[in-house]
């Protein structure tokens, strides 16, 4: 069995082919540098993007594995959500693939795949889960705490009302003139800083999230510093960034803290892009040696938009029967 994989929700165009063990056989993303210059993803920049790429990475992916694209049994592809028109390129792509090859469609959630790449088995001996599991999934666009009772069970007991914990990361960057994205930045200059700032953060029942008070609190902290000190940013950027990241991680780890505690599951993990952030990493380590739980942190490679992690969904998915059609369309939300 071998399943192909497209991943094109943002903007990153990639492919995987993926066996039926959840053993990685290939794994090539395209990222693209056009929105640098824009500090943010341009959503019609990244559809034409994807329309240049896909063809190139799906290709690779295919040489890369050693398998051939008439041995194929199944293309999974994320379906949403995301941004729709790079969504559609990828959906689009998959349905004459599969089409042409007369194999069986996936369709995938993009959010559901972050948190089933926990069972990507690079080795036979790689562990998984098991389940109850509490995952932790925080992007620039979602932060939610999923509970997990099968690979096909999941409930969300906590989420953002507002904006996501990896936005509030990158809107911080940008008043901060770092490069987009400007998660990776901030990470590298905390380690350098310390958090000598102190920002306000907005305190929501249960286990949901608020980071759109952060955001703000951020912004005005920064402007009345400014007026005391027009070279305040330049002379404590590494501070500045360390307090951002604190607030943030210190802000997802309560809840999550809150949830192990009331569920008692002692299998918990996190995933997303914001996943590879040290602080998260270091943090969520250390609550799994407090509450004796078993502890799962993504590959780097696993953390980012990628295409292996549709393939593990799509793979659920297979063995459960579950196909798509070709009347279905692409979802933003």
């Amino acid at each position: 069995m071998y399943i192909l994989a497209i991943e094109s929700s943002c903007d990153d165009t990639s492919c995987a082919v993926m066996d039926g063990n959840f053993r990685v056989l290939s794994n090539v993303t395209a990222s693209q540098k056009v929105h640098s210059e824009y500090g943010g993803v341009v959503p019609e920049l990244a559809s034409r993007a994807h329309q240049s790429n896909i063809i190139p990475v799906v290709d690779k992916a295919l040489k890369d594995s050693g398998v051939k694209k008439e041995d194929l049994t199944a293309v999974a592809f994320t379906r949403g959500p995301g941004l729709l028109g790079s969504l559609l390129v990828g959906v689009s792509f998959a349905k004459s693939f599969a089409t042409a090859l007369n194999i069986k469609m996936i369709e995938v959630n993009h959010l559901e795949a972050h948190v089933l790449a926990h069972f990507i088995k690079d080795t036979p001996e790689s562990k998984v889960p098991d389940f109850p599991m509490l995952c932790l999934l925080v992007s620039g666009g979602n932060t939610q705490i999923i509970r997990l009772d099968s690979p096909r069970k999941m409930e969300i007991i906590g989420k953002t009302i507002d904006d996501a914990a990896g936005e509030t990361i990158d809107k911080a960057a940008k008043i901060l003139s770092l490069p987009y994205p400007g998660g990776p930045h901030i990470d590298r200059l905390s380690k350098q800083g310390k958090p000598t700032l102190k920002f306000s953060q907005s305190h929501i029942p249960d286990l949901d999230y608020s980071f759109s008070g952060l955001k703000t609190s951020i912004l005005y902290t920064l402007r009345d510093k400014l007026k005391e000190n027009p070279n305040y940013i330049e002379e404590n950027l590494c501070d500045i960034a360390c307090s951002v990241q604190k607030a943030v991680v210190d802000s997802l780890l309560f809840k999550f803290e809150k949830a192990i505690k009331a569920t008692k599951i002692k299998n918990i993990a996190i995933a997303g892009g914001v996943s590879a952030n040290s602080a998260l990493r270091e943090g969520i380590s250390n609550l799994g040696t407090k509450y004796g739980c078993e502890v799962f942190i993504p590959k780097f490679s696993y953390t980012t938009d990628n295409a292996a992690m549709v393939a593990a969904a799509g793979l659920f998915k297979y063995l459960d029967g579950e196909f798509a059609d070709l009347s279905l369309t692409a979802y933003a939300r």
